[in-house]
């Protein structure tokens, strides 16, 4: 069949609309890329994987982009990255290592440096200026390490702290979790007291069990407590974050499921909200704010869901859960030990689910907070999942508070 040059003019022409439409589309579906961390390959000894997802825009269905990444190491617990969101970094508790990997933008990393710590990292967190990395790390001591940052790469130790609880200096501390205000101003350690709370073992102190350790950040890296740190938080202070206006802090307490918050003083020292603690689902194990500040939800492991809450302004008091833990719409699949919120427009919700080598989804209304399922959740992982971040695609501006 012959077509005239008009015809194959308009063919042609159709057929690039088409094509253009297409990538156009496939550019702008993406809004963030998740990277999960897992805990080893498919051979017997070999390193974690990194497993990378696109976000899809409307749905919130993630889909697999990229082969896995080595993690550099054996057992990856636990991921952070720059607020540029060109730096990931990865801590492996199998090697006691710390691997800064670059990101170009469109979902892949690339290794570039890394550290090897003394002890067994736990968690880490860069400040939103990029000039520290902060490390705590332990099992039976509890030592919070500030590393310079020279356009990513990992370089000195600026400061080193050893965290003990006044007055039971021998007792055996166990390091949870690491944030930092938004304004890069302090940071702030979670412990817990292993020889006040030791299930199924004796106990040798009659100390409180649960801590949260306050620093200022100083000119040059120093590190200072702030006024009237250690805070008690609880009986096993799981997981910690900050809201987007450095002006609360909140903890998740593993043992008596709760929820702890605190204002946020000048000072940077805290003071305990009215009313708390707050009721969590069973065993918290991980917290996030949405990108407004508006908004908590926390993954319950023993549940396998999701509590959600909204933040009462100006005085950072949490709801009573309006999406407790048990709802339909709030299910994870099995053990979610880690959660986020995307960066990019804050109407996604992830888990990284443990024992059920799983991600699931959620989508949030960004007017009332609540999370229902996203298309095709959970989507398959690697074995044993134990952490995961997000970063924005970069074709959009960023969710910012209200």
């Amino acid at each position: 069949m012959k077509f005239s040059k008009l015809s194959q003019l308009f063919l042609v022409s159709a057929i690039g609309l088409i094509l253009a439409t297409y990538f156009t589309a496939c550019d702008l579906v993406t809004i963030d890329y998740v990277f999960v961390a897992c805990s080893a390959g498919s051979s017997p000894g070999s390193n974690g994987q990194i497993f990378t997802y696109a976000v899809d825009s409307q749905s919130g269905a993630l889909r697999s982009v990229a082969p896995p990444v080595d993690s550099g190491g054996t057992g990856p617990i636990a991921m952070a990255t720059t607020s540029d969101y060109f730096n990931v970094y990865v801590a492996n508790k199998g090697n006691n290592s710390v691997v800064h990997f670059a990101h170009d933008g469109h979902g892949h990393l690339i290794k570039k440096d890394s550290i090897t710590l003394a002890n067994v990292p736990v968690s880490i967190a860069v400040n939103p200026a990029n000039t520290y990395l902060y490390v705590v790390s332990g099992t039976s001591s509890s030592t919070l390490t500030e590393y310079a940052l020279s356009s990513g790469a990992i370089g000195s130790a600026a400061a080193t702290i050893s965290l003990s609880v006044p007055g039971f200096t021998g007792d055996t501390l166990v390091p949870t979790a690491v944030t930092v205000l938004a304004n890069s101003n302090a940071v702030y350690v979670a412990a817990y007291d292993k020889s006040a709370y030791n299930p199924g073992g004796t106990t040798t102190s009659n100390a409180n069990p649960g801590w949260l350790f306050g620093y200022a950040a100083g000119s040059g890296g120093a590190l200072t407590a702030v006024s009237g740190s250690p805070y008690q938080s609880g009986v096993k202070p799981s997981a910690l974050t900050s809201d987007p206006l450095s002006r609360f802090v909140y903890v998740t307490d593993f043992a008596s499921n709760q929820l702890i918050g605190y204002s946020v003083l000048s000072s940077d020292a805290l003071q305990f909200m009215i009313d708390g603690p707050f009721r969590t689902g069973n065993e918290p194990t991980s917290i996030a704010i949405d990108p407004r500040g508006i908004f908590i939800y926390i993954s319950d492991s023993l549940d396998s869901s999701v509590s959600a809450y909204s933040i009462a302004l100006p005085t950072g008091t949490p709801s009573t859960s309006f999406s407790l833990a048990g709802s339909g719409a709030t299910a994870t699949d099995t053990d979610p030990v880690s959660l986020i919120v995307d960066p990019a427009l804050g109407r996604f919700v992830y888990t990284a689910n443990y024992l059920g080598n799983s991600v699931s989804g959620f989508t949030l209304n960004p007017s009332d907070g609540t999370i229902g399922p996203t298309q095709a959740t959970p989507y398959p992982t690697g074995a044993n999942p134990t952490v995961l971040i997000a970063v924005p695609h970069g074709n959009h501006p960023l969710s910012t508070p209200q």
